[in-house]
């Protein structure tokens, strides 16, 4: 029916109607004045602007300014260098790696290091085909026309992923002759995309990309070479190994060949530990073993399966629990909303424990206290009395163990600083990256429920106050690790979906968290699935799906 209106509720409250497909752009150009929109949020799901509008919505703009508007830029950005990377060297496969600072990290799939003249030409290409203002063109294809397109591209494993999902109907989005999959909204045309610049580095270059606060200039690039390092250790272990992108890991599992893959890929894992408990030992003087990392990143697993090592090398772990030195809420500092502000550094009694691990060091007997999150106390019990032997040292465990004034009064060379991260080194395909905050997200969706009863509408809602604690509190003192651990496991995708997919299906859209609960979801579709029964009862994995052989 031509005429059909449509309900059409703004953020306000306001309501007017519209004609049925009217498009999402011209409802857009009514926030104009608040800033850039780049998609609209209809019914608590985020389409693009091309969107034509065919049911009555609650709408709000998705600013760029925003997270959400940040990674649309992003996504979009990453399509532009594609397109011009292919457009002067056809031949060369484009090969994304993982995100380092406000930015993400490229290489040619040949193995050999681009040149600084090859990069200018193609940031060169990106910025003409900005100004040209080039159409971002999204589409739906028939599975035989996406088969052919793709192996005309030269998209092997954008091609091969097409086995595995096999759709009736491929989405495609397409800058004039390059296309790729679609794995959400994008800007509407190149034009858009005005703030980016590429940086030589390391065999390859950085695609920059400014931060979500400020779109018109890119920071200054802090370097993070230890955890460059480890990710390019496991991107070379994934490359020997020939399974380097879900259609890789999605093969194996067709083929029933996935059980060899878990074992290799948890015994990598144990190596790298074993590897850190050698550097321990070497070191001498280390009392005391201090691990952060982000949520999710399997932090008490780790300290578990290093005690162990340790064990194997003579040594007695003994574990102190960071949490027990919050103070009492009458100490504990307040967040801008006035709630209790448990993430930063003054919500622990810092001197008690320094004073505890000084008395400690020098042979004494200490009380280690006890923290009641429930009653927001500190109590001390003469049962956890603690005495530390010649051959005995501490592990703990908490997203300040890096920061120096954590530990102020403890010698630097008793302390032994590791940083974790669940940096995957699979991708979707060539240039196509899996988040890591993805990972960690469905990591943490999984455990609260599990073990907390916690919805995933909940986890989501706090993700975003989870993410700036980490940005505070942890991201800048990676680099003053003395090692780094890469905790993600190439197959844990593929288990955690098992999980992660009814809980997420259960988002509504009438949930602020429905629009992630939706991106997750068709993130996690490029999985084939992975019965928990094959995970080993000592994986890190097990820390959030349960049954592990260790006690939490």
């Amino acid at each position: 029916m031509k005429d059909e209106k449509l309900k059409i509720t703004y953020p306000d409250g306001k309501t007017i109607e519209v004609e049925k497909g009217t498009s999402a752009s011209e409802l857009a150009k009514n926030f104009q004045n608040n800033g850039q929109v780049l998609a609209l949020r209809m019914n608590n799901k985020i389409y693009s602007l091309e969107k034509r509008i065919k049911y009555s919505a609650k709408i709000e703009p998705v600013f760029i300014n925003t997270k959400d508007g940040a990674n649309i830029y992003r996504r979009s950005l990453c399509l532009l260098l594609a397109a011009a990377a292919h457009k002067l060297y056809p031949e060369s496969k484009l090969l994304v790696g993982h995100s380092l600072g406000y930015g993400y990290y490229y290489t040619f799939g040949n193995g050999n290091k681009i040149c600084d003249e090859n990069i200018s030409l193609i940031e060169k290409e990106m910025q003409k085909m900005v100004q040209q203002d080039i159409p971002i063109e999204t589409e739906t294809i028939s599975y035989n026309e996406a088969v052919c397109l793709f192996e005309k591209l030269g998209l092997e494993k954008t091609r091969k992923q097409l086995n595995f999902i096999a759709p009736p109907r491929v989405k495609i989005n397409s800058i004039e002759d390059f296309s790729d999959l679609y794995f959400g909204p994008l800007v509407l045309s190149t034009g858009v995309l005005k703030t980016f610049a590429l940086k030589p580095y390391g065999e390859g270059f950085l695609l920059r990309f400014p931060n979500s606060s400020d779109h018109s200039k890119l920071t200054e690039f802090v370097d993070e070479p230890k955890l460059f390092e480890i990710y390019s250790k496991y991107k070379k272990w994934g490359q020997r190994l020939g399974i380097t992108s879900a259609a890789d890991l999605n093969e194996l599992i067709t083929k029933r060949k996935i059980n060899d893959f878990i074992d290799i890929t948890e015994t990598f894992q144990e190596k790298n530990i074993a590897e850190i408990a050698d550097q321990i030992v070497q070191k001498k003087t280390v009392r005391v073993v201090l691990i952060a990392g982000p949520s999710s990143s399997g932090k008490t697993t780790t300290s578990k399966k290093l005690a162990l090592e340790l064990l194997a090398m003579g040594y007695t772990p003994k574990v102190i629990s960071l949490d027990s030195y919050y103070v009492d809420h009458s100490r504990t500092p307040k967040d801008k909303d006035g709630n209790f502000d448990f993430e930063c550094l003054e919500a622990l009694d810092i001197e008690l424990l320094n004073q505890n691990l000084v008395d400690l060091f020098s042979g004494k007997e200490v009380i280690i206290p006890t923290y009641d999150f429930h009653s927001g106390t500190q109590t001390f019990d003469e049962k956890n009395k603690m005495k530390l032997a010649e051959n005995e040292i501490l592990i703990m465990e908490g997203i300040h163990g890096l920061n120096p004034k954590l530990t102020p009064k403890i010698p630097a060379e008793y302390k032994f600083k590791i940083y974790l991260s669940a940096l995957t080194q699979l991708n979707l395909d060539d240039h196509n990256r899996i988040p890591t905050s993805n990972n960690r997200l469905i990591r943490r969706i999984v455990r609260d429920y599990q073990f907390r009863g916690k919805s995933a509408a909940g986890t989501i809602a706090m993700w975003p106050s989870v993410q700036n604690g980490e940005q505070l509190h942890i991201f800048p003192f990676q680099n003053n690790a003395d090692a780094v651990l890469n905790t993600a496991l190439d197959y844990e995708l593929s288990v955690l979906k098992v999980y992660a997919e009814p809980l997420l299906r259960c988002v509504t859209p009438n949930e602020p968290e429905y629009s992630e609960a939706c991106m997750l979801l068709s993130f996690l579709d490029n999985f084939a699935t992975i019965a928990p029964t094959q995970v080993p009862v000592r994986s890190i994995i097990r820390e959030f799906i349960g049954g592990s052989a260790f006690h939490y």
